[in-house]
């Protein structure tokens, strides 16, 4: 599956609607004036107002489970719009897809 590759300026967001930010484990490969994402990045969440059974269960971390089968960027496999992602909570625990809604629009990969 094909998409805009990301970078750590794309406005990525937990299901619950807090923004993600994307701490670039490299920094030699740039698209849109921003450094491209790969899985080896930091993606953390700040501020999600989830709660379960009346205790904060936020999301924390992007874990990127399906990346781009092609491309890589220093050994690891790029992060795509089109990339499947879960965020999760302290425990680990899956709170569901990132929503990614802004990204570069230039370069496209698999």
């Amino acid at each position: 599956m094909s998409g805009n590759l990301l970078h750590v300026n794309a406005t990525v967001t937990c299901p619950h609607g807090a923004r993600a930010t994307i701490l670039p484990a490299q920094v030699r490969v740039v698209v849109g004036g921003n450094f491209a994402a790969s899985v080896a990045d930091l993606d953390t969440v700040g501020g999600c107002p989830f709660f379960l059974a009346n205790t904060p269960h936020p999301c924390v971390t992007i874990r990127w489970v399906a990346p781009s089968t092609r491309i890589r960027i220093n050994g690891s496999p790029a992060v795509l719009r089109s990339s499947t992602g879960l965020c999760l909570a302290p425990d680990q625990a899956p709170q569901g897809p990132p929503n990614v809604s802004v990204v570069q629009q230039r370069v496209v990969g698999r």
